[in-house]
């Protein structure tokens, strides 16, 4: 039913589409987005073709085109002019704000300790109380050569 309303409103949905539940497709602008068959979108993803605020600009849509095969996984958010490779698999969570290879995982790293939080953010103390009881854990910065040396 969902690709179906979706087609109704102007995006262009292949065959085999799934489209779960709260996904969001730009309402200004749904004919700006292409989805391949074969694919599915997962919980609560956003699609936008365009960024901009107040009424509709004709002259301001992006496409977001999301080739055949590919998985997005849930809580995604798809910026403008973007495209997805076919076969690709976007991790959950992920902002995609530039084209994805195809048949590619694509996702930001996995979370990981960011430092120590020695005051609790609850209503017992302030805002300030907290920031002031961080204890960041800051890594050193690689040095372009040593990213290289990662990838061989």
């Amino acid at each position: 039913m969902r690709p179906w309303l979706h087609r109704m409103r102007g995006a262009k949905i292949g065959k085999h589409v799934w489209i779960s539940h709260f996904v969001y497709i730009d309402d200004l602008h749904p004919d700006g987005i292409s989805i391949g068959e074969n694919s599915t979108i997962g919980l609560r993803t956003t699609i936008f073709a365009h960024l901009y605020w107040g009424p509709l600009r004709h002259g301001n849509k992006g496409k977001v085109i999301i080739e055949k095969n590919v998985f997005i996984g849930p809580h995604c958010v798809i910026l403008p002019n973007v495209r997805i490779g076919e076969g690709a698999v976007i991790k959950a969570g992920t902002t995609v704000s530039r084209n994805v290879p195809p048949h590619t995982l694509w996702g930001s790293p996995s979370a990981e300790v960011l430092g120590e939080a020695t005051v609790p953010l609850t209503a017992e103390h302030s805002y300030e109380e907290f920031v002031q009881g961080m204890r960041l854990r800051l890594k050193p910065k690689r040095r372009s050569n040593e990213a290289a040396d990662d990838l061989s």
